[in-house]
């Protein structure tokens, strides 16, 4: 089938296509705005896969930014896609960018696609069997066996072990 539009239009880079991965929905406060001092504080903090301890290191301190503000008539989730681009840098900006057009819907669906991809299954399998199997060291002190065991849970944060037994 011929394209019958005219040489100059059909030589145009297209102008669709570059639609944001995550849908922000309707906002329906007068007025609102995230305020620069909000967006500077969460890039304090960006992240970097090869700097930081984790994507649910990243998550933690992200949430612990934005579970504080508060707009009125603007669910915190909402306000958590706003800004949640602003807090990725590196390799995490280029997933971000990756992630199909309009495909992230609600703040879990985001959290739950960032942790799969910089956190995969087999890295959490290889966590969990250094749990499983820790072992103090020959000249370990107990508390140095113990942070180091602390440390390990801390990096599987969904490790899915019952505390109870463990402390």
């Amino acid at each position: 089938m011929a394209d019958d539009r005219p040489m100059a239009e059909q030589l145009q880079a297209p102008t669709g296509g570059f639609e944001s991965a995550i849908v922000v929905p309707p906002i329906n406060a007068q007025n609102f705005e995230l305020k620069s001092s909000l967006i500077n504080l969460v890039q304090n903090r960006i992240f970097r896969k090869e700097v930081m301890r984790g994507a649910s290191c990243s998550i933690r301190h992200f949430e612990s930014i934005t579970n504080n503000q508060r707009y009125p008539d603007v669910p915190n989730t909402t306000i958590k896609l706003l800004l949640f681009p602003f807090s990725l840098d590196g390799v995490a900006k280029t997933w971000l960018d990756k992630e199909p057009p309009n495909s992230i819907l609600t703040w879990d669906d985001l959290v739950s696609k960032f942790i799969n991809f910089f956190f995969p299954p087999s890295k959490t399998t290889n966590l969990r069997n250094e749990i499983t199997n820790f072992r103090q060291i020959a000249q370990e002190s107990f508390s140095e066996a113990w942070e180091r065991f602390k440390e390990l849970l801390r990096k599987c944060p969904h490790h899915g072990f019952s505390l109870i037994f463990i402390f």
